[in-house]
């Protein structure tokens, strides 16, 4: 079994920027890939970004390219997701999801394939 908690949640202004993390703990967290979801209040939870075991290969929505970037501390058992440039639409539940997989640099952007899950953290982007 492998719990994450997310952190760094919180109300910012549009423009501003936020950092989030999800601590890992159970299992070897090198042994899973990683991503990072959202879902708006009456809309379906959606893809943000995710990131390999080794942490050497990386892929992004369309909607946060060239905004957001995630990355991992392997040392640390976490995961980020730093965001800047925010924007009110990116107001989500924001959710980090690990995915067990053998292959060191692939990479799993649909949620159906993710194992584990956090609970969750409230980003909300004020106009």
């Amino acid at each position: 079994q492998v719990q994450l908690v997310e952190s760094g949640g919180g109300l910012v202004q549009a423009g501003g920027s936020l950092r989030l993390s999800c601590a890992a703990s159970g299992r070897t967290f090198s042994s899973y890939a990683m991503g990072w979801f959202r879902q708006a209040p009456g809309k379906d939870r959606e893809f943000v970004a995710t990131i390999s075991r080794s942490g050497s290969r990386t892929y992004y929505a369309d909607s946060v390219k060239g905004r957001f970037t995630i990355s991992r501390d392997n040392s640390k058992n976490t995961v980020y997701l730093q965001m800047n440039s925010l924007k009110p639409e990116d107001t989500a539940v924001y959710y980090c999801a690990a995915k067990s997989t053998t292959y060191s640099g692939y990479l799993y952007p649909r949620d159906h394939e993710y194992e584990y899950w956090g609970q969750g953290t409230q980003v909300s982007v004020s106009s």
